[in-house]
């Protein structure tokens, strides 16, 4: 079994993001972060937890899971963003994290897409057209979580769980969302999507890419496609500010964003 950390090795590393990895396969299986001997405490836990399992799978292999730090000398926050970015760049599914890290929403991978979208948003100024603006923030996380390090914006993968995520299945004013135009996908306050509405139909009409997706009843979703980049322009990446409990807003022309 590995040796702990001594007193002047604890206060050296202070706060550390460790790893670690299977020697059978060199393939990464857990992050962590800590201080002190944290790194070492897996190495006795028991139940029934993937990465316990994991470990007792290679010591019955004859070997001992190889335990390497990927950071030290971090403070606390800085060590969360650490983490978070390893388990993004590793893989949530490759690994036995059971969550994907505190910060992971903030400070995890990241498209380019992601990053305007996150920093350099700019209020918008007045809309144009009917729109339907959809909060998706907590259908994208959950996506995000079952994709793992697929879900990047411009993947196939994530331009169809953005798409499923916002157009279906809500409670909506059924005659108000089919004077829409556009439905805006909006994560954060910021439009993420914006959509050419086809037409609205009863929820569980059509089949989801993201099959966790379940319709329920008396609600609706629509169908439509990416709306031309002239509008997605005027929309796209721009801030029109949080819904409040309700995630379906509706706005005119002339409209200005609360």
């Amino acid at each position: 079994m590995a040796a702990g950390f001594d007193a002047h090795e604890i206060d050296e590393l202070a706060f550390y993001v460790y790893v670690y990895t299977d020697p059978r396969s060199d393939q990464a299986f857990y992050v962590g972060k800590g201080q002190g001997n944290r790194a070492f405490a897996h190495l006795s836990a028991t139940g029934e937890h993937e990465k316990v399992q994991r470990i007792a799978e290679i010591r019955g292999a004859g070997y001992e899971p190889r335990i390497e730090i990927l950071a030290f000398g971090l403070d606390e926050e800085t060590a969360y963003k650490v983490e978070a970015a390893a388990i993004d760049l590793i893989g949530f599914e490759n690994l036995t994290n059971k969550v994907v890290g505190r910060g992971a929403r903030r400070f995890g991978r990241m498209s380019i897409d992601a990053v305007h979208a996150r920093l350099s948003a700019r209020k918008l100024e007045r809309f144009e057209h009917r729109c339907i603006a959809i909060t998706v923030t907590n259908s994208l996380e959950m996506a995000r979580e079952r994709l793992g390090s697929r879900f990047e914006d411009s993947s196939d993968d994530a331009i169809a769980a953005l798409y499923d995520a916002t157009r279906g299945t809500w409670r909506v004013d059924l005659n108000r969302a089919e004077s829409c135009e556009f439905a805006l996908a909006v994560n954060g306050g910021v439009v993420r999507e914006v959509y050419r509405i086809a037409q609205w139909l009863p929820g569980g009409s059509t089949h989801y890419v993201d099959s966790a997706l379940t319709p329920l009843e008396g609600r609706y979703e629509f169908v439509g496609k990416i709306a031309e980049e002239e509008v997605r322009e005027r929309y796209r990446f721009k801030q029109i500010g949080p819904s409040t409990q309700n995630p379906i807003r509706y706005f005119e022309p002339g409209d200005t964003p609360t």
